[in-house]
């Protein structure tokens, strides 16, 4: 399972039994993420569990500057990334996240004209980006 953590976002991806393909799932809409982020991803996490394929581990992804020094995000992600492994139990690995949003936004353009509707779906489809880079690194 791959997380894009925003503050009023957090995209959610996952992959193909073989740890091959990512694909976006949904976006949540927490309240914040230091409300109840970790409740609503710990929710979906059990929901995904019940699930044929399961979740067998989780990939965060770190956001960074272009030049690789950390941002005012990268603490709390780390924190979040923390909490949700003791919470879950699950392993839970950092991502490198820098342009997956650029990424994922290209990719969606082309196959939807419609920015709104882009949008709506770029945290998911980021999310996705952040896991295949996971994956394809594992390889």
């Amino acid at each position: 399972m791959g997380l894009d953590v925003g503050e009023r976002r957090i995209g959610v991806a996952v992959s193909d039994v073989t740890g091959t393909l990512a694909r976006p799932l949904a976006v949540l809409r927490p309240s914040g993420l230091d409300v109840d982020a970790l409740d609503v991803v710990a929710g979906e996490i059990a929901r995904l569990a019940e699930e044929e394929d399961g979740v067998g581990a989780i990939v965060v992804g770190l956001p960074r500057r272009l030049d690789g020094t950390p941002t005012d995000m990268t603490p709390r992600v780390e924190q979040f990334a923390r909490q949700l492994g003791t919470r879950t139990s699950l392993p839970v690995s950092l991502q490198d996240e820098r342009l997956s949003s650029r990424e994922a936004e290209s990719r969606l353009a082309v196959r939807d004209k419609d920015w709104r509707s882009r949008k709506a779906r770029l945290d998911a489809a980021a999310a996705a980006v952040i896991l295949q880079d996971y994956l394809d690194g594992r390889a």
